[in-house]
């Protein structure tokens, strides 16, 4: 019995001794009251998140089928008269096909729609391919219609949001994440629409 228990002692503890890779980004603020909130997904961005810890990051890509959502995909493209090729190359850059896929920031889905994005899509299960597609597509097409049909506008709001491309000028932003992720999209397009891999 007490070498059971001397085992079991010795594997909590190795387990509290090794770098966690479960853990993620812990952020901190105050509230106006002098609460401390810690969260692992600062989703509102007025508020002033301290980064206190920060995740030892496992990259581990999940794929899935590049054609198994296709029907949907045309589905909403047709109508709401967007590019099913833009739409694919979107997903293919948000989150690999996993409709599972969740970002640091909480983003959520195929289309990795954040939560107050879903909410105002009225789209209730981020999870689901075929509301996801939908409410994603719709997006798209009122980000398309606010930029004249620019589409490296458009990409650069669907990633920093359409105030950001706003506040810059009808410029994409001057961040590099923003700037690789317009250009892998459209690399992807013009992939898709070359080797007429949806229509």
């Amino acid at each position: 019995m007490a070498q059971r228990y001397l085992f079991t002692l010795l594997i909590v503890l190795l387990l509290f001794a090794a770098p966690s890779v479960c853990r993620g980004d812990i952020y901190r603020y105050v509230d106006e009251e002098g609460v401390i909130h810690l969260t692992n997904i600062p989703t509102d961005h007025t508020i002033p998140y301290v980064l206190i810890m920060r995740e030892k990051r496992v990259l581990i890509e999940i794929r899935g089928d590049a054609t198994h959502y296709d029907d949907l995909i045309i589905r909403a493209a047709d109508r709401y008269r967007v590019d099913a090729a833009l739409v694919k190359a979107i997903i293919k850059a948000e989150s690999n096909f996993n409709h599972r896929a969740v970002s640091p920031v909480g983003a959520r889905g195929l289309m990795q729609l954040m939560p107050a994005t879903a909410a105002t899509l009225q789209v209730r299960d981020s999870f689901h391919p075929e509301t996801n597609i939908d409410g994603g597509v719709r997006y798209l097409r009122y980000l398309l219609n606010l930029f004249s049909g620019n589409l490296p506008l458009t990409l650069a709001a669907y990633n920093a949001g359409e105030q950001t491309v706003l506040r810059y000028n009808y410029r994409i932003p001057p961040y590099q994440e923003t700037q690789t992720y317009v250009k892998r999209v459209l690399d992807y397009f013009h992939k898709y629409r070359r080797e007429n891999q949806i229509h």
